[in-house]
């Protein structure tokens, strides 16, 4: 029987529902969805999607560092926008934590997300 770990960090924010930050199973961390939330005031942080994309991406950052990973080894995202008219300036963001070998990813767009969010992102990663 495989073993589950439970990921937890402060320097993402805390589950704001019945769940967890991301859970760790045969070698593979599988990260609850991140809003940009901020993980010190749990408020959603202000600004367009280049602002919230960004926040959003450190919340993953940080899931992922916490279970012992990089984000070199996300190999799947599943991002969701708000607005799909903002998928260049998200991709704009996006290119900055994913630089080289980015991974497999899926984009939905015109969804309504948690909080009034403009994009939320969940993951994959080799640990």
């Amino acid at each position: 029987m495989s073993t589950v770990k439970i990921i937890s960090t402060e320097k993402a924010p805390a589950a704001i529902g019945p769940y967890v930050q991301g859970k760790v199973i045969n070698g593979f961390l599988f990260a609850s969805g991140q809003i940009p939330l901020d993980p010190v005031t749990g408020k959603l942080v202000e600004g367009d999607i280049t602002q919230q994309a960004r926040q959003a991406l450190k919340n993953v950052q940080a899931l992922v560092e916490e279970a012992g990973s990089s984000l070199e080894r996300v190999v799947k995202t599943t991002c969701f926008l708000k607005n799909i008219d903002d998928f260049a300036a998200f991709n704009t963001v996006y290119a900055e934590f994913f630089r080289e070998n980015p991974p497999a990813r899926s984009c939905v767009g015109k969804i309504d997300l948690p909080k009034g969010a403009l994009c939320e992102i969940e993951i994959i990663a080799a640990v």
